[in-house]
């Protein structure tokens, strides 16, 4: 009978120590709670690797060959930085659970040699601004409703695999860092008169999905987890306690606090409100959407009434595959749907710091409120108020070039196999 989850050499995200597993089998339970046991069925998001007891299973690891791009003077290296990992990296070197220490990563990253330092932030707030115009344009028609967020590739993935005929109700919208690979490939590199040959886009980030989810992108080269990045810091003797702070270089260098809240289970949501709001009304939103509690907190599946002004909306919020698969049929009696699959969304991913099972949740927990506050600090909370936002939409996102911003998605369902029991 099989024991563990099967990982082949060619899996993207993930890979396992073979001399530190001893077939528990937790692994396997893990997937058991997810819908999938086997390779094939897999939706790489990693959570084995948060719950294997003895550090078996790991990140498929990519930061040599992103730092041999670094080192190569013929390339531009490009790396953006999710909001999860700034208020995790922490966890590595000795920081308060979650810390938030976003100019010094920035710093840390330039030491280490990176030409060019982004915020993943800005890509959130290009895909709330296209996501919320979409939800509009869906509840006007009154087709493809619910629609459901798209920016979690494992749950994209899902979705592929297990409800292939439900798949109008994915979000068009590509994630943070497919918009993000996109707009520095393109506008970013017209503006700095690079060649797009030239440069290579890494994408810092808490999860292994990420990984699986660049493959055909020609886009995005690279996901560093913030893991491999701890490892990558220790192997050329950086102190990160000792490295000085700095700012996130021009032109798509910051985000929205609506960005910054992507890294937590609902912040998607509420970001996406935010926008909805103001272009149904063309005012700000009230102060309560600010503070949305209704789709906050650490509750695995969250629901609420939304009163968008010109008409009410019923409103999912989940996280875990495991308790979408509790009540998916019961989905579609909602307008929008958030789904992440990590706990508590993406300060949860798999590519965070290892810390001990019994300190995951308060951990995570740390990382969330850390974000919150952040959101709560800053003046312009609202992707539609970024400048630089609306300075990309002026002078590139037209009709002719918001395609790329967008994708499609396919039947994954026939790679299914049995279910092992």
């Amino acid at each position: 009978m099989m024991t563990r989850v099967v990982i082949k050499e060619e899996n993207p995200s993930l890979q396992r120590i073979e001399k530190r597993c001893i077939n528990c089998g937790q692994c396997l339970e893990t997937c058991k709670q997810n819908n999938h046991l086997q390779e094939e069925d897999c939706i790489f998001c990693g959570q084995c690797i948060l719950t294997c007891p003895m550090g078996a299973l790991i990140p498929k690891y990519n930061y040599k060959e992103i730092y041999a791009n670094i080192t190569d003077e013929e390339k531009i290296t490009v790396i953006s930085i999710s909001p999860a990992v700034r208020v995790a990296i922490g966890d590595e070197f000795g920081f308060p659970p979650g810390a938030f220490l976003e100019k010094k990563l920035v710093g840390v990253l330039k030491t280490l040699g990176f030409d060019y330092v982004l915020d993943t932030t800005f890509g959130a707030d290009l895909t709330i601004m296209e996501e919320a115009s979409e939800l509009i344009t869906r509840l006007k028609t009154k087709e493809n409703i619910p629609m459901f967020t798209s920016c979690c590739p494992s749950w994209v993935l899902y979705m592929e695999k297990y409800h292939p005929n439900d798949l109008n109700y994915l979000s068009t919208c590509k994630s943070p860092i497919g918009m993000q690979g996109a707009t520095i490939k393109t506008y970013f590199a017209q503006l700095k008169h690079l060649n797009k040959e030239d440069i290579v886009t890494i994408s810092l980030a808490p999860c292994v999905s990420k990984k699986k989810e660049i493959q055909n992108d020609e886009n995005n080269d690279y996901v560093l987890t913030t893991s491999e990045l701890a490892m990558l810091i220790r192997e050329h003797n950086i102190d990160f306690n000792d490295v000085k702070e700095k700012d996130f270089d021009t032109l798509l260098g910051k985000g929205s606090g609506a960005g910054v809240l992507f890294g937590t289970s609902g912040g998607v949501m509420e970001a996406a409100l935010r926008t909805a709001y103001y272009l149904l009304n063309g005012k700000e939103a009230p102060d309560d959407f600010y503070k949305l509690e209704k789709v906050r907190g650490a509750i695995p599946i969250k629901e609420a009434e939304i009163d968008l002004g010109v008409q009410k909306i019923k409103v999912a919020v989940l996280y875990g595959i495991e308790n979408v698969g509790k009540i998916y049929d019961s989905l579609k009696e909602y307008q929008f749907v958030e789904v992440m699959t990590c706990p508590s969304g993406c300060v949860g991913g798999a590519g965070q710091p290892l810390i001990p099972i019994s300190k995951l949740q308060s951990q995570i927990a740390a990382r969330s409120k850390s974000l919150y506050e952040n959101d709560a600090s800053l003046n312009i909370k609202s992707s539609y108020q970024n400048k630089d936002i609306q300075k990309v939409y002026e002078e590139y996102f037209n009709e002719e070039n918001k395609p790329i911003l967008h994708t499609t998605y396919t039947d994954e369902s026939k790679t299914l196999k049995e279910k092992v029991v």
